[in-house]
């Protein structure tokens, strides 16, 4: 008969040994599923070591700038990231709504300008241009969404297509009236105002009034993706699209107005560059998807889909800047950062990967 002290003796040592591997377990998960933060930490470290103006409040403040530029872009494709997709249009779709801002918000004296009869440059006149450009950003969206949506196409195949179709628009616009695919200048200061205005100063650097529009717009979009019916389903069509479809949620829809808002967010985004460049070229908005892509990412937006927070949007896109930031002040060329960007658009989604596999 077995002796029950040893009984209790193995039992306690089985409990113990197993112990010990959940509790290494717990610290190997914790590490690798934070890998890029505590990178992004010695990193930022080592930068302020070697550059005594990386933390400075001015740098802070630039860095919120630059945020504040990239955000909406983010904002936009995060929600096609929840429903497992992606968008590769948003460059695109940025470019040539930044084009149309220009062109309809041109000095109206200006020699070069492409169309001589619109009206003269106005607050009315620019609400009228911002709308214009958002419709044409959500109207782009919302054929992306119907042909992900009514024939189960891809995302990447849609939204390639389009993207190709855009660059194609934005060559035949930049070749209206004689332009001859020249830079589209001359912008109104009354535009560049509205934009860039200074609203105060950190350290002699101007924070712009765009700034004060992206804080308006996350707090929107966070009401949309969690106080809404339509955020709800937004979620619940990225975890799982058939059983949402029984749950009585209208995935067509769904999914329409998810790449609808996407592309709205991309026509505001052109709207702002236009400003802060002061010019726009055919070339405008060129890979700028990847940013967005690769800060939603970062922040925790899966493409295993149904996973992501506004909060954690932002926090994407600030990690992604303050690392191009860095590299930057320690005089990496640009040539390297792409080659960076997608080393952290690489990782960032094979530790996602891992994360769905553990729980699974």
């Amino acid at each position: 008969m077995a002796n029950p002290v040893e009984n209790l003796r193995r039992v306690a040592e089985e409990y113990r040994v197993k112990d010990a591997k959940d509790k290494k377990r717990y610290w190997v998960d914790l590490v690798l599923n934070n890998a890029l933060y505590i990178l992004m930490a010695i990193f930022v470290i080592y930068t302020a070591t070697q550059k005594s103006n990386f933390l400075t409040p001015g740098s802070f403040a630039n860095l919120i700038i630059q945020v504040a530029a990239y955000l909406p872009m983010a904002l936009g494709i995060a929600g096609c990231i929840v429903l497992t997709g992606t968008d590769l249009s948003a460059g695109r779709v940025s470019g040539l709504t930044a084009a149309i801002a220009g062109v309809m918000l041109q000095k109206t004296d200006f020699v070069n300008k492409m169309f001589d009869n619109l009206p003269e440059v106005t607050p009315v006149w620019i609400a009228v241009a911002l709308l214009a450009v958002v419709a044409v950003g959500a109207l782009i969206g919302l054929v992306n969404g119907f042909f992900v949506a009514k024939f189960s196409l891809h995302p990447f195949i849609v939204t390639l297509s389009t993207q190709l179709i855009t660059y194609g628009i934005i060559l035949w616009f930049f070749a209206l009236n004689g332009n001859n695919g020249q830079p589209i200048s001359g912008l109104s200061e009354e535009y560049k105002t509205f934009v860039t205005g200074e609203m105060f100063r950190v350290d002699n650097v101007a924070v712009p009034r765009y700034v004060a529009y992206a804080v308006i717009l996350v707090i929107v979009m966070w009401f949309i993706w969690n106080k809404t019916t339509f955020g709800k389903n937004m979620f619940a069509v990225g975890s799982n699209a058939e059983a949402a479809r029984v749950s009585g949620v209208n995935v067509f829809w769904t999914t329409v107005l998810v790449h609808t808002l996407a592309g709205a967010m991309y026509g505001y985004t052109g709207f702002i560059e236009g400003a802060r460049s002061g010019s726009v070229a055919a070339g405008s908005g060129l890979n700028a998807e990847c940013d967005a892509i690769a800060a939603c990412v970062i922040g925790g937006v899966s493409f295993v889909g149904g996973t992501g927070k506004i909060s954690g949007i932002i926090l994407g896109v600030f990690v992604l800047r303050i690392i191009f930031v860095a590299l930057t002040m320690l005089g990496v060329d640009s040539s390297s950062l792409y080659i960076i960007k997608g080393a952290i658009i690489l990782c960032a989604c094979a530790l996602d990967m891992r994360k769905y596999l553990v729980k699974k």
